[in-house]
């Protein structure tokens, strides 16, 4: 008899806690949709039916809660207990994705950038998003089928609209890596007097070094040192990016501190650990110094002024002729289906799926935004060295913690010939840095030996050319080759 009340007592108490659930989640519904983001009236995106499904599905789920700030939250994130817990995936969400950005895009009808829309692709094909603690009591944001094929379709057609290089075959206008472009536009007066500045050892302190001394482009654009070495033989703290495709890159260096090529150009020459030179003028007056020069400055620049500026200017013109188009994988992607063997197109779909191209997408494979290195693990507690200041990544330059150990995407293309890898040059073969980044950037932590070496051979089939020679035979001088010497024409 006892057992009976006891068994009543229990599933009244059961009844109550599925009742008190369902009238919870009935009103975190009603308050989900009336503070949902709206599109105005006067948005494009209304009068676009792909773009406004993948809109819906999104507002739905409301990813606005935990990947923007200062959102309208439900009432449970200020209980004391589910604060603390909620606090920590708030920060969490926000470090991994910053979704205001691909909100405003929608509202004002314009496209994500290359990298928003491959990270959503990358949740939205694994089914990571929304959590299941967050269904639990949001069960209506659970994504269907069709809301799921929604956001996936949208995806696709802004990279077709948007962002599909000139050439590439049909079936691949979609996909996160596109080919690199045959040509850039270049002034080439300033890309011929770039060229020589490039190569120019008066532009260091004490005439030793020049722009090549880092970035040999018979090395891939680097120097294949673990870190950089400057004037005296020391020693910088960082891995050199390469010089080549760095004009598809969003911003230069590993923290992005400069915003363009030109300013990019000028870092070097005034560090103390690189070139070492103590102020521009002194560097003007070597430069000057040289008779042949006056007339290149006032071909490219019509004027004779040889300043930081006009210098700057004339080699971030001839790195822009750096591109590396016509790899395998880009030939591939134009249509020739045997450009690349089996192996490395399983490896191509391994990449896609295990979400590393969740960053690494667009022209150059990577370049085009910033990522906390341990995205999904703790990169950084794991590396058994000290951590010093080139390890703080982008909060040296925007001084917001949330951008703590986030650096700029590096591209991929031609990665075999770059090596050794990653900021601080600790990987030294391919097959770790798939390993590691598979293991601390994605939620696949351990993936197969398969997988590694399918990977590192499609990685291989992203090296290019320049100016038509195999990049693996350029010579440390390459010279460069205008169309017409000293026209404007597009290389």
């Amino acid at each position: 008899m006892r057992s009976s009340v006891i068994t009543k007592g229990i599933a009244g108490l059961m009844a109550l806690g599925v009742v008190a659930w369902g009238g919870t989640v009935t009103y975190l519904e009603h308050f989900d949709h009336a503070g949902a983001p709206q599109l105005p009236a006067s948005s494009p995106t209304r009068q676009d039916p792909t773009a406004m499904a993948a809109f819906t599905a999104l507002r739905e789920v409301r990813c606005d809660y935990c990947h923007t700030q200062n959102a309208n939250l439900p009432f449970y994130f200020s209980l004391p207990l589910a604060n603390q817990i909620m606090k920590r995936d708030l920060v969490q969400g926000q470090r991994h994705f910053e979704y205001a950005p691909v909100l405003a895009a929608l509202q004002q009808g314009k496209p994500p950038s290359v990298e928003q829309l491959s990270r959503i692709e990358e949740v939205i094909t694994q089914n990571r998003m929304p959590p299941a603690a967050y269904l639990l009591m949001h069960p209506h944001a659970h994504l269907n089928e069709k809301q799921r094929a929604d956001i996936l379709n949208w995806v696709r057609e802004q990279r077709e609209r948007y962002y599909a290089t000139p050439g590439v075959a049909a079936q691949f206008r979609g996909e996160p890596i596109q080919p690199i472009p045959e040509s850039v536009n270049v002034d080439w007066k300033k890309a011929e007097l770039g060229r020589a500045l490039f190569f120019d050892k008066r532009l260091s302190g004490d005439g030793t070094l020049n722009c090549a001394s880092c970035h040999g482009l018979n090395k891939g654009g680097v120097d294949n040192l673990t870190t950089a070495t400057g004037i005296g033989g020391q020693k910088g703290p960082i891995n050199v990016p390469s010089v080549y495709n760095s004009v598809f890159s969003m911003a230069q260096f590993w923290n992005g501190r400069a915003k363009d090529l030109a300013e990019q150009a000028a870092g070097p020459v005034m560090n103390p650990l690189e070139m070492g030179s103590h102020d521009w003028a002194t560097v003007a007056e070597h430069v000057r110094s040289t008779p042949a020069y006056a007339g290149q400055f006032e071909a490219a620049f019509g004027s004779d002024v040889i300043d930081k500026n006009t210098i700057t200017a004339a080699i971030a013109e001839y790195e822009k002729t750096l591109i590396t188009p016509d790899s395998r994988f880009d030939l591939y992607l134009k249509g020739d289906a045997k450009a690349i063997t089996a192996q490395e197109k399983r490896g191509y779909e391994r990449f896609k799926e295990i979400g590393c191209s969740g960053c690494h997408s667009g022209i150059a494979v990577g370049g085009d935004a910033y990522e906390i290195l341990g995205l999904e693990g703790p990169y950084f507690e794991n590396r058994h060295t000290k951590l010093t200041d080139a390890d703080e990544g982008r909060v040296a330059v925007t001084h917001k913690e949330i951008d703590r150990e986030r650096f700029k995407v590096p591209n991929l293309r031609n990665v075999e010939l770059t090596g050794p890898w990653l900021h601080d040059g600790s990987a030294t073969t391919l097959e770790q840095v798939v390993r590691e980044m598979a293991r601390y950037e994605t939620p696949d932590h351990d993936i197969a030996d398969q997988d590694v070496t399918d990977i590192v051979a499609f990685l291989k089939t992203l090296t290019g050319k320049y100016e038509g020679v195999p990049l693996k035979d350029v010579s440390a001088d390459q010279p460069l080759q205008a169309p017409m010497s000293g026209s404007n024409a597009p290389n």
